[in-house]
């Protein structure tokens, strides 16, 4: 039986490792396209005009300190994570990668339109653009850390534990669509936190989860048994914590 075609769509990462890894057995996947990340000049230039000075230097503040640290005092859970889902992130074979300025622009469309792909898995990449949407036939899937529509864009785990939402901590598979996290719902859980865990581990616990949520949304897909799940009622995106929006959930309500 042959093994149908993919193509990955994403961000050097980690987690993009991890997604490769967990599909590469049962499916062929044809390529890696990767984007290039945003100069940093040019990103905090653009979230500042949306965001405002003083919440983007915040940002920056918390990623540069505690973001750190969590994720230095967090190796220990995270391999243990790694251990308990059988999930790797081996480094992507090299013959596998293409580099590619943006998902956006006509190189990509072009790759996508050459490997013609059944299925296309995106990871961390920014909004992809109708017009690439549109380019093939295949259907764009995402795996989303948070419940949408509820928890939009990042962070979902983190920011529904603030809120003391524990029912809407967890992760979607959806469509991909122009909009931030619109799309339509395949499949949502719920994750499980423990007393271990901290804002560094928790996309982790989404990506675990969403790896079998992944899987199952393509068997779906290739079975044409695909089956679109209701959303929650509040729709809303969220973004990085400043430092003191987290130093002050830390000091006042204990939310790591």
């Amino acid at each position: 039986m042959r093994k149908r075609r993919l193509v990955i769509l994403a961000q050097k990462g980690e987690s993009t490792n991890i997604v490769y890894n967990s599909l590469k057995d049962a499916y062929d996947i044809e390529a890696v396209i990767v984007e290039r990340p945003v100069p940093m000049k040019e990103f905090l230039q653009k979230r500042i005009r949306k965001l405002g000075f003083g919440k983007v230097f915040g940002q920056v503040l918390f990623q540069m300190t505690i973001s750190k640290y969590l994720d230095m005092m967090s190796r220990k859970r995270k391999r243990e994570i790694l251990s308990k889902y059988s999930l790797t992130p081996k480094r992507i074979l090299a013959s596998k990668i293409i580099s590619v300025k943006s998902v956006n622009d006509k190189t990509t469309m072009a790759l996508l339109q050459k490997f013609n792909p059944e299925l296309v898995i995106v990871n961390g990449t920014r909004i992809i653009s109708d017009e690439v949407l549109k380019s093939i036939t295949a259907r764009f899937i995402n795996i989303h850390a948070g419940i949408t529509p509820k928890y939009r864009n990042v962070h979902g785990a983190y920011w529904a534990i603030v809120n003391n939402d524990l029912d809407n901590c967890g992760v979607t598979v959806h469509l991909v669509d122009k909009g931030i996290d619109t799309g339509s719902i395949i499949y949502q859980q719920r994750i499980g936190v423990t007393d271990k865990d901290n804002f560094s581990t928790y996309p982790l616990l989404q990506l675990a989860d969403g790896i079998v949520l992944l899987k199952k949304a393509i068997t779906d897909i290739f079975d044409n048994k695909l089956v679109f799940k209701n959303g929650t009622r509040e729709s809303k995106i969220w973004h990085h914590p400043t430092i003191w929006q987290y130093v002050y959930q830390r000091i006042a309500h204990d939310k790591k």
